[in-house]
């Protein structure tokens, strides 16, 4: 599998284009649509948007040919038929849920590309227009935008506070299907690239995105049937990408849907971290002649070391209101740090006492 989808991202790479323009909605795919109807979401949905992140849910896209990444790389946006590597998926049953969580796909919304904002604003950024930026955050915190969503072709207004979760970013492979598929026996790390990848990110519309929940094709597909497509494609180049398996009614909804567009390619993302190098094996040493070497005097004792201190672990963080959390020089707090609690964060955003 690494084989195959490592030619799908060099036969990529051969393909140059322009940068597609920052107003574009998600990406454009070669073919007639499907005209496949979308069925029941499954009973066991992805959890609410406070599982991932007790702020809303946001996202986006992967920029179109010669278009960069979040980290400012080129990347490609289309290699392969999607219908090529839908073939070198295995198809197996669902694993059990046991264990899934979301801690389990790493800290929500790092800031993996190391660019000082995360990953949920930098989705934002990417995908929305006519932005705006709140004051003083290097412009990382979104506060307005205009979203062309992929899922029912409407346009909708991003406004940062109680009506943000209007958009909501979607895990186009939901991390709780990903889990039953494959994710179990990925490390913390890659399941964590997994879950903030651009690849595997859309910005959408919050209701289509509830839902959808954990559905994966055979369950649920975006009403906009125009995008069907695309959001196929997507969903078999995420799997293909960290090794994850698809269900046999999964492959058939996929291949129902791609046979009114067999030539839909797959986006890829060149920025996505390979699996773990195998180990290089030893190079035997060149043997030379013995020589002779006067023995050295036995080293001094090093002198020994004092016993450090036993120290009390600290007492559990808490903070009654933001007063508290100011006065004590913790503002802003974001998700995650010690005693963080979701009514510090009015707007949604995963940062506290702003």
């Amino acid at each position: 599998m690494a084989s195959v989808f490592a030619s799908v991202l060099l036969v990529a790479t051969a393909c140059g284009g322009a940068p597609a323009p920052a107003a574009a909605p998600p990406s454009t795919v070669q073919g007639t649509p499907s005209s496949s109807a979308a069925s029941t979401p499954e009973a066991t949905a992805e959890p609410s948007p406070t599982e991932e992140d007790p702020a809303p849910l946001d996202g986006g896209t992967v920029p179109d040919a010669g278009g960069a990444d979040l980290a400012g790389n080129v990347q490609p946006a289309f290699a392969a038929k999607a219908l090529d590597v839908l073939a070198t998926l295995p198809i197996k049953g669902r694993a059990p849920k046991t264990g899934y969580s979301r801690a389990e796909f790493g800290q929500a919304w790092a800031d993996v590309d190391k660019n000082g904002c995360d990953t949920r604003n930098d989705i934002l950024d990417r995908d929305l227009t006519a932005k705006t930026f709140k004051p003083g955050t290097r412009d990382c915190l979104v506060l307005t935008g205009v979203l062309a969503d992929p899922y029912t072709a409407s346009t909708i207004d991003f406004v940062r506070g109680p009506n943000s979760a209007r958009v909501q970013i979607d895990h186009v492979v939901a991390l709780n299907d990903a889990w039953q598929k494959g994710a179990q026996q990925l490390t913390v790390e890659r399941r964590t690239a997994f879950a903030n990848d651009p690849l595997n990110l859309l910005a959408v519309d919050g209701p289509a995105n509830q839902q959808k929940g954990a559905g994966d094709a055979a369950t649920w597909l975006p009403p906009n049937k125009a995008y069907r497509c695309d959001y196929v494609a997507r969903q078999i180049s995420v799997k293909a990408t960290y090794s994850l398996w698809i269900t046999a009614a999964e492959h058939d909804a996929m291949a129902r849907v791609l046979g009114d567009c067999s030539g839909t390619k797959v986006p890829t993302n060149q920025t996505a971290p390979a699996e773990e190098p195998a180990a290089v094996p030893p190079v035997a040493p060149v043997k030379a002649a013995p020589v002779e070497v006067a023995p050295a005097a036995p080293p001094a004792a090093p002198p020994a070391k004092p016993v450090a201190p036993l120290v009390q672990a600290p007492a559990a963080v808490f903070y009654q209101n933001c007063t508290a959390v100011r006065a004590a020089g913790a503002a802003p707090i974001r998700v995650g740090q010690p005693g963080f609690q979701a009514k510090f964060d009015r707007d949604g955003d995963g940062i506290g006492c702003e």
